[in-house]
């Protein structure tokens, strides 16, 4: 089932109706449907399909040989190309009477087996780039790889390509269209546990259960999700070990980088080095409040939800889990799972609000959001934003989320407007976000002020 994705498919056709040479880079974490978008994108069109493979570069010559041959022949054969060069001059000569898409999935892969490749692609789309009509298609799952050696200034193909595209998560609605027999709050809570990664999605059965989809996932040792995180950090990095360390850290409430280098046992400067290395994956995500550029008050959190749970609670369950007794572990999970679901309710929310921007709904035209945490002078404490999103310097939007079964009362209301007192801005427009739903004291001082819009999770989920 492929679903989503279709502003890169939107972009990718337009490139291909140009009918000229076009080179363009795909890239993005493993499991996120870069290989299912251009499958789908090459489906029924003239297409060369290579997929490297971690061999030399012998072996992956011929099966690189294998494809175009297949193509231009419609047989199988065993011939192969001398050499990348003579297998990739022959597929742009032969797209200088016809369009041919020829993509190379991990492409890292290949021109780690072969240190020349770049420069021969190099040399030949200077060549053939004025006569050819091949659009060329570069794709890897190594981040860094194709950052440094694809895009980066330094690299033999810097200037060459004339599109790239980082393929990133499913956002919380093109998650939802993965499901349609979950409750609304079931969606938020597998959108909380395995996020917006196809691949992940895949492992969800929405004939069941929340409780019954971790269980059968995260809880069961024989599931492709159990060791998931640990794998994919092995394929990734050199030293899994103190990644898996810091991860944990993170996960278990150390927020900064003093908290998670104690945790650790390691120095501040080694572990910003790994930290930073998990950022770049997409894994960790660094936050300052809201208009704070550069600042101590910087935070680091798990960015990937899947992570995020399974960092969570998974490692704290290991062993119960290691002996079979799924239904024990859920029951130490259960507890946490409403405060858990906090942040990814945030998240949720902020998306709404991209969205209402996008559509343009939303009162305020601010151009990025985010949280903000920092002193209360008034009140002699530290006090915390949900949102916060700026137009200009007179007008802004504050915003607060709550996961809650209660009903949220006039007094999160009032706090958010004390809070928002903080900050010099003349006009404000409030968004509370709940749950289930709001006090009559809430909703009439809201309509009284005029400036307040009250969201439940139930109204969210009919917008999409």
């Amino acid at each position: 089932m492929f679903i989503g994705r279709e502003r890169e498919l939107a972009a990718l056709n337009k490139l291909y109706e140009s009918d000229k040479f076009e080179f363009v880079v795909i890239y993005g974490r493993r499991r996120v449907g870069k290989t299912a978008l251009i499958s789908h994108f090459i489906d029924n069109k003239s297409a060369i399909y290579f997929m490297g493979v971690e061999s030399n570069a012998k072996q992956n010559l011929e099966n690189f040989s294998k494809s175009i041959l297949s193509y231009h022949t419609g047989m199988e054969t065993e011939t192969s190309f001398l050499s990348f060069q003579a297998a990739l001059e022959y597929v742009f000569k032969l797209s200088e009477r016809e369009r041919i898409i020829l993509a190379i999935d991990e492409y890292p892969y290949v021109a780690r087996s072969s240190k020349s490749l770049a420069s021969t692609i190099q040399l030949l789309i200077d060549q053939y780039k004025d006569t050819s009509k091949l659009m060329l298609i570069l794709c890897g799952s190594s981040m860094s790889y194709m950052e440094d050696h694809v895009l980066a200034y330094k690299a033999p193909l810097y200037g060459r390509r004339t599109a790239q595209m980082k393929i990133m998560p499913f956002d919380f609605i093109e998650t939802c269209r993965y499901f349609k027999n979950f409750s609304p709050e079931e969606k938020a809570y597998v959108y909380g546990i395995v996020g917006g990664t196809p691949q992940y999605l895949l492992q969800i059965n929405d004939k069941l259960s929340v409780k019954d989809n971790i269980k059968n996932t995260f809880l069961n040792p024989n599931s492709a999700l159990f060791e998931e995180p640990e794998n994919m950090l092995k394929q990734e990095v050199r030293e899994p070990a103190l990644y898996n360390a810091i991860i944990t850290a993170i996960a278990t409430g150390a927020s900064r980088m003093s908290e998670i280098s104690g945790k650790v046992g390691e120095n501040t400067n080694i572990c910003s080095t790994y930290v930073k290395n998990l950022i770049s994956l997409g894994i960790i995500e660094k936050e300052t409040p809201y208009g704070e550029k550069e600042s101590r008050k910087a935070i680091y959190s798990i960015a990937d939800n899947m992570f995020r749970f399974w960092y969570r609670f998974v490692p704290e369950n290991s062993s119960i889990i290691a002996r079979g007794a799924s239904d024990l572990a859920y029951k130490r999970i259960e507890p946490h799972l409403s405060d858990y679901m906090g942040k990814v309710f945030e998240e949720i929310c902020r998306q709404y609000l991209w969205k209402l921007l996008l559509s343009g709904e939303c009162p305020v035209a601010f151009s990025s959001l985010g949280r903000w945490w920092g002193n209360d002078p008034k009140e002699k404490c530290q006090a915390e934003i949900d949102i916060l999103a700026e137009q200009d310097k007179n007008t802004a939007l504050f915003g607060e989320c709550k996961w809650t079964n209660e009903k949220v009362d006039l007094g999160v209301l009032e706090k958010l407007i004390k809070r928002s007192e903080l900050f010099p801005y003349k006009n404000v427009h409030y968004y509370l976000f709940a749950k289930k739903a709001f006090t009559k004291g809430c909703s009439d001082r809201a309509y009284e002020m005029g400036n307040v819009t009250l969201v439940r999770y139930e109204d969210i989920v009919k917008s999409i």
